[in-house]
């Protein structure tokens, strides 16, 4: 009992005062998310020791085939879930899987710290993801070849990024394909040939560069202000689905946590952008 009374004024100490539930909750999918639901999940265990909570990663697309499959209760996602993906979950649980917007994150363009390029458009961006640019002199930088680094297809980001960026063309044949953002950033620190995309909370030790809509665009920056505006020209929408009949108990509870002030707090000192209180409710 001293435990869990403990456990409510910890918690209503922060601003959020939630039922104390007991289980476990286990949560898989995008790499994006990753370093966000194991602060979230840490975060919430000190004040919930009740309820466990267990995050791994693998992509997106792991975190979804894990959903419909009955492998996890959360699925983390950094794109939005497919046709097929929902039609999957149909069939394997007879409801829609619920969605919902948990953070705000401007997709990063990274490059290697001496590189003196510091802006690109996105046409510009297609055309290196696509081997249509293969000299950073093409673009204003050092006679060098472009070593492109991107993500293995299982990941959201990977996705949004094809569909967004590429228009859904292929990535030149040549790109080095990376199991992890971490590993994606950290093949751009260490070649200054190289340029990599990653969520927002990754860029640290690299060079972010700023992002043209069109050529005659304006070149902005993936802050937290012009990523809520919609200004920079990469941003998306980063979601948990789950199955609605698991909707309740300590699940419900977590969710509800993290779309509070006091989730949304983590997710700005992760290095991601909180939702619009407006969103928080849907």
């Amino acid at each position: 009992m001293k435990r869990i009374t403990t456990a409510i004024l910890m918690t209503a100490a922060l601003g959020f005062t939630a039922p104390v539930h007991a289980g476990n909750i286990t949560i898989k999918g995008s790499d994006t998310l990753v370093i966000l639901a194991q602060k979230w999940a840490e975060r919430y265990m000190s004040t919930q020791p009740e309820t466990k909570i267990q995050v791994t990663g693998g992509g997106s697309g792991i975190g979804f085939a894990a959903l419909q499959n009955g492998q996890t209760d959360i699925a983390n996602a950094s794109r939005p879930i497919k046709p097929a993906e929902r039609a999957a979950c149909i069939r394997a649980f007879n409801a829609n899987p619920r969605e919902y917007k948990v953070a705000l994150d401007g997709l990063s363009i990274y490059v290697h710290s001496s590189n003196p390029v510091s802006e690109l458009s996105i046409e510009q961006l297609e055309q290196i993801f696509t081997g249509k640019i293969r000299n950073w002199k093409e673009v204003g930088g050092s006679d060098l070849p472009v070593t492109v680094i991107s993500r293995e297809n299982s990941s959201g980001t990977y996705e949004f990024f094809k569909e967004h960026v590429l228009k859904g063309k292929d990535f030149v044949s040549s790109a080095q394909t990376m199991p992890g953002t971490a590993a994606v950033l950290k093949s751009v620190t260490d070649e200054p040939k190289a340029i990599g995309y990653g969520g927002a909370a990754y860029g640290h030790d690299a060079k972010v560069l700023k992002i043209k809509a069109t050529a005659d665009s304006p070149a902005v920056e993936p802050t937290e202000e012009n990523v809520v505006s919609q200004k920079y020209p990469i941003w998306r929408y980063l979601y948990n689905y789950l199955d609605p009949a698991k909707d309740k108990d300590e699940v419900a509870a977590y969710l509800k946590w993290i779309r509070s002030d006091e989730g949304q707090k983590v997710v700005k000192e992760v290095g991601y952008y909180p939702l619009p209180k407006d969103l928080r409710e849907k």
